[in-house]
């Protein structure tokens, strides 16, 4: 018997050397990724949704005088545009194309490093994938029980996120510079830093609603993430368009990387529609942790810091979706709300575990 016991030990012990193999191999392949992401940014035409400015520049004054009025926003100082529309249309008739600092301004070399570096992207997935999977059967229990495996998790499931929106043929292959940028150091962060041997739980995280709240709170937190991004790239280029508008003249490196942007209305929508569908989950994720509570310690809620940040959370992105909806609040107001909001997640994920004490510490870090 206490042979087999040192036999299981030894293959928890492989199978764990084995996901960080996979885990620093994922790094490797990030690393190239990243490097394709730079030549395409580098390399490829500015895009022709993000040429939608082009017409508020001194050249295009005639066309900008065409567009519909100007109209200034109640209590602001910030100007709002009817900006030219842009069809979005591929040559076989699809609605969506790929949209890349090279596709859409039809830079044949351009387009080839984006696709290049999603390829990368797919293949350093799968390998992240598999080393999340690893240490899941390294100890055969759920791989997100500490910090170090949040965040492997975590960053694996974020850029699922993005390949989904991809394979959905959604024009989101702008976002994989900044995507890919902030998984390497969220592994670099969690390789060095955050770092936990394999190993069992205490009794109290061993149900089923492991599972179930933390795989969504992941999940949500992934794609807050993605929503958070793009509402931080909103804001530059709306910045930018209204410098065009008022006659300015930006720098030559920042017309170089907000012209292979989509156009600010592009990326305040999208952000608006990622926060708002993973707004319920979120909603379900707290409830869930309640129940989940209340079967290990005996009680829904006691205000822990883990769950008043996540109730923070809460109030922060329903605060960011009802200003969102309301129209004196709409464009960067909101746009602030929505940088709090996933300011408050983060807190609650790295500040609250690392800082503050509390029934959410017994995991550590």
């Amino acid at each position: 018997m206490g042979a087999v016991t040192e036999l299981a030990t030894a293959t928890n012990e492989h199978l764990a050397n084995i996901s960080n193999t996979l885990i620093y191999s994922a790094m490797a392949v990030y690393t190239l990724a990243f490097f394709a992401f730079i030549a395409e940014w580098l390399f490829g035409s500015r895009s022709k949704v993000a040429r939608t400015a082009s017409a508020l520049t001194a050249n295009g004054a005639q066309a900008a005088a065409a567009a519909p009025a100007v109209t200034a926003r109640k209590g602001g100082t910030t100007t709002v545009l009817e900006r030219p529309k842009v069809v979005t249309r591929s040559a076989s008739g699809a609605r969506d194309v790929p949209d890349g600092p090279g596709a859409h301004g039809g830079d044949e070399q351009g387009d080839l490093y984006g696709r290049i570096a999603v390829s990368l992207s797919v293949l350093a997935w799968g390998v992240e994938a598999a080393g999340v999977l690893a240490r899941a059967l390294s100890v055969r229990r759920a791989p997100w029980g500490n910090m170090y495996e949040f965040n492997i998790t975590f960053s694996t499931v974020a850029v699922g996120v993005f390949l989904v929106l991809l394979a959905l043929k959604k024009n989101v292959r702008w976002l994989g510079l900044p995507l890919i940028t902030t998984v390497l150091l969220d592994l670099g962060l969690a390789v060095t830093v955050l770092y936990t041997a394999s190993d069992q739980l205490v009794p109290a995280l061993h149900s089923y609603w492991l599972y179930i709240h933390v795989s969504t709170a992941i999940l949500c937190g992934a794609v807050f993430y993605v929503g958070a991004v793009s509402t931080i790239l909103y804001l530059f280029k709306d910045s930018y368009e209204n410098k065009l508008v008022n006659g300015g003249k930006p720098g030559r490196f920042a017309t170089s990387v907000m012209e292979r942007l989509p156009a600010s209305a592009s990326l305040d929508k999208f952000s608006y529609r990622v926060n708002a569908a993973v707004f319920p989950l979120w909603t379900f994720t707290i409830i869930a942790g309640a129940i989940w509570a209340g079967d290990a310690w005996g009680r829904y809620w006691g205000w822990d810091p883990k769950e008043t940040w996540a109730f923070i959370t809460w109030v922060a992105y329903a605060c960011h979706l009802h200003a969102r909806a309301t129209a004196g609040w709409k464009g960067r107001k909101a746009a602030y709300i929505a940088l709090i909001a996933f300011g408050c997640w983060l807190f609650n994920y790295y500040g609250v575990n690392i800082f503050v004490g509390g029934k959410h510490s017994y995991a550590g870090v």
